[in-house]
C-alpha cells in the first residue's frame, strides 16, 4: 500500500468570500460566474469596496485534497505560499484537515504575497472569483518532491496552475515520478478560459499522460471545440481511461472503456456554488481509491458537491460519509 491515495498539486489560495449584488459586479467591471486574474492593486481596491467577508483557505485542488482528507483519505498537497499571515492560515487549515503539506514557503522578503481570491456571491448563489495568484504562480520543479509523487496512487493536477511560468515543468516532473512508480494521473480543466489559454498543452497532456479527466460541460465544450455535448464526451472518452464530467443541475456523466453512467444531482437550495466541482472530484477520487465502482463514486461526488453549495465556502461542513449512507450507499471503508 502506498503512503498516499492522492497527492494534489495546484494553487495555494486564501478565499475571501462576500455577498454582492449584480449591480455591484457591473459597477466594478466583474464578469459574473468566472475566475478573473487580477494584480495586487486590484485586489486591494476590491477588498476595500466589499462588505463583511470570511477568510477561508482555498485553491481548487487544495479544496479537493481537503475533501479527501475529511473522508479519511491519505493525502498530501503541493502549492506555494509566502511566510506571511495568509500563508500561515493556508498551511494550518490544510494540515488541520489531515493532509500533509510540506511545500517550502517563499521567504518573508519576497516581492509577492500569498495568493488570495476575492469571491463575490450573488443572490442566485453564483460566484465570481477575482484571483491574485501571488507566490503560488511561481511553483517550480524544485517544489516537487519525487518521493512524494512516487508514494502516491494518484496525483491530481489543477488546470489553473498552468498559468505559471514554470508550472508545466513542475507538472511534467510530478507526472514522471508518479507514473515511473506505477501511479496514475488525474487532471481538472478548472475553467473554460483556462482551457482557452492552454488548450494545446492540455490536449497533449490528456493524450500522453492523463488517466482520469475532471471537467464540467463548459470546460469540455471549450476543450474539444464541438457544438454537441455528446460528441465532446465521446471524443474525450476516446483519449483517456476515465472521464468525469459534471453538468450542474443535470448531475454528472462518467465514461470509461465504452461504458457510460449518469449520477443525478441532489435537489438543494444553492447558497454559494464555490467548490462544487472541487468536492465532486475529492469524493470521486476517494471512492475509486477505496474500491468503489465508478457509478457509486460519481454518486458520492454529486452528494458532496450538493453539500458544499448549501453554505458559504468551498470546504464541507457536514459528515460526508453520513450523507452517503442517507442516500443508500453502503460504505465498506
Amino acid at each position: 500500500m502506498k503512503q498516499y491515495q492522492v497527492v494534489g498539486i495546484g494553487n495555494a489560495i486564501v478565499d475571501i468570500l462576500a455577498h454582492a449584488s449584480d449591480d455591484f459586479l457591473a459597477e466594478a467591471g466583474i464578469e459574473k460566474g468566472i475566475m478573473q486574474l487580477i494584480d495586487m492593486d486590484r485586489a486591494v481596491d476590491l477588498y476595500s469596496k466589499i462588505g463583511p467577508a470570511r477568510e477561508i483557505s482555498g485553491g481548487s485542488a487544495a479544496n479537493t485534497i481537503a475533501g479527501i482528507a475529511q473522508l479519511g483519505g491519505r493525502t498530501a498537497y503541493v502549492g506555494k505560499v509566502k511566510d506571511d499571515q495568509l500563508g500561515a492560515i493556508f498551511a494550518h487549515d490544510l494540515r488541520a484537515q489531515g493532509a500533509d503539506y510540506e511545500t517550502k514557503m517563499a521567504p518573508k522578503d519576497d516581492a509577492q504575497e500569498t495568493g488570495r481570491s476575492i469571491i463575490l456571491v450573488t443572490p442566485d448563489g453564483e460566484r465570481s472569483m477575482n484571483t491574485y495568484l501571488g507566490v503560488t504562480e511561481h511553483l517550480q520543479p524544485s517544489d516537487i518532491i519525487d518521493t512524494q509523487m512516487q508514494n502516491a496512487e494518484w496525483i491530481y493536477l489543477e488546470g489553473y496552475r498552468f498559468d505559471g511560468p514554470e508550472s508545466h515543468e513542475a507538472f511534467a516532473k510530478a507526472i514522471s515520478a508518479c507514473k515511473g512508480a506505477g501511479g496514475k494521473v488525474s487532471l481538472t480543466l478548472s475553467d473554460p478560459f483556462c482551457v482557452e489559454r492552454h488548450r494545446d498543452a492540455f490536449r497533449t497532456m490528456i493524450q500522453d499522460s492523463v488517466d482520469l479527466l475532471f471537467c464540467n460541460r463548459a470546460e469540455l465544450m471549450s476543450m474539444y471545440q464541438m457544438d454537441s455535448f455528446d460528441d465532446a464526451l465521446a471524443q474525450a472518452a476516446s483519449e483517456i481511461d476515465i472521464l468525469a464530467c459534471t453538468d450542474s443541475e443535470n448531475g454528472a456523466y462518467i465514461l470509461s472503456q465504452g461504458q457510460r453512467w449518469h449520477a443525478p444531482a441532489m435537489p438543494i437550495q444553492i447558497e454559494d456554488a464555490t467548490g462544487a466541482g472541487d468536492l465532486f472530484a475529492g469524493a470521486f477520487l476517494w471512492g475509486i481509491t477505496n474500491g468503489y465502482d465508478l457509478e457509486t463514486s460519481g454518486r458520492m461526488g454529486c452528494i458532496s458537491a450538493a453539500e458544499v453549495i448549501t453554505h458559504i465556502g468551498a470546504r464541507s461542513e457536514a459528515d460526508l460519509k453520513e450523507l452517503f449512507r442517507k442516500q443508500g450507499i453502503s460504505l465498506t471503508q
